[in-house]
């Protein structure tokens, strides 16, 4: 049900006459040129792949180092609030009984 259906081969050989084999050979089409690029090719020395490993290691640190502080300063942020909120609450019960 699912196969797929091809077209009958053709085994009909070659009608070959006079005119044909007395003709002047055809020559065969020639594939294009592939583009030639006018960017400048880029070799690594070991010099620069050291610099390019270190540099990239530089980066990782750095992000490293923001994300870690951005983190730390929602963390102090959020202790600071809730210890406001106990406080407030402190003061709050403190204000109800005195009443």
């Amino acid at each position: 049900m699912l196969t797929p259906k091809y077209p009958p081969q053709d085994t009909r050989p070659l009608a070959t006459t006079q005119a044909q084999a007395t003709a002047a050979p055809v020559p065969a089409p020639v594939a294009p040129a592939p583009p030639v690029s006018t960017r400048p090719t880029i070799q690594l020395t070991p010099g620069s792949a050291l610099a390019l490993a270190a540099g990239g290691g530089t980066v990782v640190l750095v992000v490293g180092a923001v994300l870690v502080s951005l983190l730390l300063a929602v963390a102090i942020t959020g202790v600071s609030v809730a210890v406001v909120a106990i406080v407030l609450r402190l003061l709050v019960n403190d204000l109800n009984k005195a009443r």
